[in-house]
């Protein structure tokens, strides 16, 4: 009995080492299986044949996402479609997390590891086009559209969960698979509120997913972080020619704000980003605005220099409202540190995109690429037909943001760049959304699921890579652990985007896809493929 009940202890012990956050006694504490080198190989294949088999499954999640096109924050529609897949395949699912209404988590398994799975779900304001078509041609005119491409990273990660949890339950493997969307990611709204609430508490490793023009992954720094944040200024109205010296012109302080910031530009690192928008700056010209509103992204490429150029853009804001003689006050919406990915999962994620290799493109696939790129003034080189190597650090680095940053200072975290865009676009326009309902994002996203379902699988059954991987985040973080730079107690700005699908939402639901009814959206719309520029 002695001897019984010291070698559950040493279970228990070999457990705590491994996983990252399990302690002797703690019920989640799991010895893993050994598996054979030759057993984890005819695993993947047995889920590199289950992805094959599910390429129907995953078109029409692509198609269906594309369909909606919902932005930040109202991604109503999509939330609803995703959780109900996941609650019919037995994952347990919370709606609302985090005090975002679009959220959710949805989990299966048990015990350790906790692997868990994120992709983003959102539009882009006046994006909206016909897939497939090589001009731009507008479903709803002016209204959103999937024009970064994140229709397809839910089909991508909910593809690979699926598949592996069929395996799982086949072969009684232990762990636990957790999946999330990236609410609001355009405006970086959600992941900072996640980590807060406690999302990612006792996840061992994410897994996100997004959309490429190529097949690859990076590791260290590779993008910028950002205070996203919108300063109001209040006067007093008065008749413009009447009594203007009656008035005090919140208008005239966002103005002056923009200016001063301008200036200040000169004198700032060419490696920061900042940009702004006006959002509200009167009714009519014979008022004088009583109420103005300018929203700014302020970017830089560590916490600190993002703290101190916020800290900039707080004094000149205060300084414009003392030449006005008007007030400020602000309102932080989001932010996010630059992403910092774990080397030890990039390294695991790559060797299984040289596995799974560039999907096969059509003819057809290529005659879409090269008129499309003709049409916006690019070069016509197609599409890419080799994975891309892996990429460290600065060697990766990118000027825009994305809030998976807050993820990876809190849980060893990699991305997964996966195919189904076209090189060459500008980005964030409707151009980029013309291959996001066609073969080509079909094909990539399939070829993402198998990626990511086999690294998954990695470190579901070979709990020294867990170990690694947090091993690399401890040196990591060593130095610097995460702060948040919203302030404790802000709300997530949920209000953003409704007026806006509110107005649209009415003429967008008829072109809503009906999988029961056609085989693809291209068939819906009635497009033949591709459609080129005669």
């Amino acid at each position: 009995m002695k001897r019984a009940a010291k070698r559950f202890s040493l279970v228990l012990l070999s457990a705590a080492i491994l996983w990252p956050g399990v302690t002797p006694g703690d019920p989640r504490a799991a010895a893993s299986r050994s598996l054979s080198s030759g057993q984890i190989e005819a695993y993947k294949q047995e889920l590199l044949t289950t992805i094959e088999g599910m390429r129907k499954f995953t078109q029409v999640m692509v198609d269906m996402i594309f369909s909606f096109a919902e932005l930040g924050f109202q991604e109503f529609e999509t939330s609803r479609y995703v959780t109900g897949i996941l609650e019919k395949e037995g994952f347990r699912v919370e709606r609302g997390v985090a005090g975002i209404p679009t959220a959710w988590m949805a989990s299966w398994g048990r015990g350790r590891p906790v692997i868990g799975f994120i992709a983003d779900i959102d539009a882009i304001p006046g994006a909206s086009q016909k897939p497939g078509v090589a001009y731009h041609e507008p479903i709803v005119e002016g209204a959103p559209g999937h024009g970064e491409g994140h229709n397809a990273g839910q089909a991508v990660i909910v593809t690979a969960a699926l598949a592996l949890k069929r395996l799982m339950e086949r072969h009684q493997l232990s762990g636990t698979l957790k999946l999330y969307p990236g609410v609001a990611e355009e405006l970086l709204g959600s992941k900072n509120y996640f980590v807060r609430a406690g999302l990612f508490k006792d996840v061992d490793i994410v897994l996100g997913a997004h959309i490429s023009d190529g097949f690859s992954t990076a590791y260290g720094v590779t993008n910028t972080g950002l205070v996203s944040t919108q300063f109001t200024f209040r006067g007093e109205a008065a008749h413009s020619a009447g009594a203007p010296w009656r008035g005090r012109s919140a208008l005239d302080a966002v103005e002056l704000m923009n200016v001063a910031w301008n200036f200040r530009r000169e004198h700032l690192r060419p490696q920061h980003r900042s940009h702004y928008v006006i959002v509200a700056g009167g009714d009519q010209p014979n008022v004088v605005p009583d109420r103005a509103t300018v929203w700014y992204y302020f970017r830089e490429t560590d916490y600190a220099r993002i703290k101190h150029l916020h800290e900039i853009g707080q004094k000149i804001a205060r300084a414009a409202a003392l030449m006005t003689d008007t007030e400020v006050t602000e309102r932080i919406l989001a932010a996010t540190w630059p992403t910092h990915f774990n080397k030890v999962v990039a390294e695991v994620l790559q060797k299984n995109i040289e596995r799974v290799g560039m999907p096969a493109w059509s003819e057809a696939d290529h005659l879409l690429a090269k008129a499309l790129q003709k049409e916006i003034g690019a070069d016509p080189v197609g599409l890419r037909t080799e994975v891309g190597r892996l990429e460290a650090g600065g060697d990766a680095m990118r000027a825009g943001s994305d809030d998976i940053g807050e993820i990876s200072w809190n849980v060893p975290t990699v991305y997964l760049r996966f195919p189904g865009n076209i090189p060459g676009l500008p980005g964030h326009h409707w151009a980029n959304a013309v291959s996001m309902a066609t073969p080509i994002a079909h094909k990539g996203a399939t070829a993402g699921a198998k990626a990511m379902a086999l690294t998954a699988l990695d470190f579901l059954t070979q709990p020294e890579l867990v170990q690694a991987a947090w091993a690399y985040f401890r040196e990591q973080t060593k130095d610097q652990s995460w702060v948040s730079l919203i302030p404790e107690g802000t709300p997530p700005p949920i209000h953003l985007n409704r007026e806006k699908m509110e107005r649209f939402r009415p003429q967008m639901e008829r072109f809503y896809f009906n999988p029961e009814k056609y085989d693809t959206y291209l068939d819906q719309l009635g497009i033949r493929y591709p459609t080129l520029r005669r």
